[in-house]
């Protein structure tokens, strides 16, 4: 797995570059529109394809290429491509969540702002 020959290396290049096709082009479901996304896809996608069939297991022994599981490959590739634009847009959100502050929480006193706060005496 880890010494993996160019056949395999290829196969899982391909079927990388087909998923990140698809989820960037086709379902044009992406975080970064230029070719930086698709090329985040299609790295993330690799790396998908190449843990898949350890993980996924060895499905179909007719339908492999150099080694690799074609359809195991495909699943992985598709879910980490996607996963990481979805992760990608919920950060995004996040973060231009907890820029906006609303009226009512700028105005409100904060916990270490608070002065004669009691003290809490330890028995």
């Amino acid at each position: 797995m880890i010494g993996m020959g160019f056949g395999a290396f290829l196969t899982l290049f391909v079927i990388s570059l087909i998923a990140a096709g698809v989820i960037h082009y086709g379902f044009r479901y992406r975080y970064l529109n230029g070719i930086d996304g698709f090329l985040a896809k299609w790295i993330v996608g690799w790396l998908g394809a190449w843990v898949a069939s350890p993980v996924l297991g060895h499905w179909f022994p007719g339908v492999e290429i150099s080694g690799q599981y074609i359809i195991p490959a495909f699943l992985g590739a598709f879910s980490t491509a996607f996963m990481m634009a979805c992760i990608s847009k919920a950060v995004a959100r996040m973060m231009a969540s907890a820029r906006e502050v609303s009226p009512e929480m700028a105005k409100a006193p904060s916990a270490a702002s608070v002065q004669g706060a009691p003290a809490t005496k330890v028995a």
